[in-house]
Parts: C-alpha cells; structure tokens; sequence
C-alpha cells in the first residue's frame, strides 16, 4: 500500500558501503538458505526509525540533521541476532561509542521537536533477511567500514518491494577535524 503523498515513511541510517554490501549479501546467501533476503541497497544500520511523517516535516529534519556534530567511527558488524519474527541480523558486538552518541544525539533532537522514537533500547543491526531462522553454529566473519555520514532515507513500496531513498546526507567529522578546529 503507497503512503500518500502528504506523508512520508522515514529514519536515519547509516549506509552500507556498496563493496561491503556485496560481501555482505555474498556471505549471507551462502549462510542462510531461506527467507526473504533484503536487497543488498536496502543494506543500512538504521539510527533512529521516524515512521509516517507529513511531508512538511522534511525540511526541519534536514536543518535538524545538519545540526549534528558526531565523529566518524569505525563500523564493525561481527555478530548475528535473530529479533522479533525471524528478521536475522548482523550486529556489532561492542558497538563504538560514537555510534551510541549518534544515535542519543539524534534521538535527543528529535524528542526536542516532538517525535517521539520507540522506547526500546538501541539496538544497532544491519537486516539480512525476513522470515528466516538463525543458523546454528554460524559465525560471521567481521564486516566493517568507516562511517564517515549519516542518511535521511525515504521507505517507498515499489512493484518490486520496499526501496530506500536518500533525501539528505550528513557527513560526521575526521578523527583529525577536531585537532585542526
């Protein structure tokens, strides 16, 4: 079912790299054998899920988002959890803690513009499939990358599933950035 134009499915993430997707999706398809596989781009780990906004909203998320100071980090996905109803995922063991920050900072400012997020703790996950069940005794290898940006993504229902769009990018600085200031 589309959403109508006058609202739109929303979160922040951080994107998959397009060669880590590939090695991602190559593993997983090697790991898991059934289910619904996300799309190697759909691969993100989402920092904070908005839901259904009016299309209005966008902008003062954009200005929002530009207002986020944050360090760039390494990312390393070297765990799998299975949540909720068969979503298996990769996950970072020990997540940095500027990915906690991020996360807190953008959740912190969004509160302050009277979105609410889910109270659940943050959990950092990347999707790597529906309906599917947990492999025994796998253990992934570590995938990682520098996360040096976070995205606004738009969730859009197409005829060939679900797609996310990029409206809005934000880099997070160098770890020299703040020396040099």
């Amino acid at each position: 079912m589309q959403a109508h134009a006058d609202t739109l499915r929303l979160f922040f993430a951080l994107p998959c790299p397009p060669e880590q997707a590939t090695a991602i999706a190559q593993w997983r398809d090697g790991q898991l054998p059934g289910g619904r596989k996300v799309v190697p781009d759909n691969f993100h780990l989402t920092l904070a899920f908005l839901g259904a906004q009016p299309a209005t909203r966008l902008e003062a998320l954009k200005h929002l988002a530009a207002a986020i100071e944050a360090p760039s980090f390494e990312l390393k996905l070297d765990g799998l959890i299975a949540l909720g109803k068969g979503f298996v995922c990769l996950r970072p063991q020990s997540p940095p803690a500027a990915l906690l920050q991020l996360a807190t900072s953008l959740g912190q400012a969004l509160g302050a513009q009277g979105i609410m997020l889910d109270c659940r703790p943050f959990l950092p996950h990347l999707s790597l499939a529906r309906q599917a069940e947990l492999p025994p005794h796998c253990t992934p290898p570590t995938f990682s990358w520098a996360a040096d940006r976070f995205v606004l993504y738009l969730s859009e229902n197409t005829r060939d599933g679900v797609r996310y769009r990029e409206l809005g990018s934000w880099p997070l600085a160098g770890a020299g950035a703040e020396a040099a200031g």
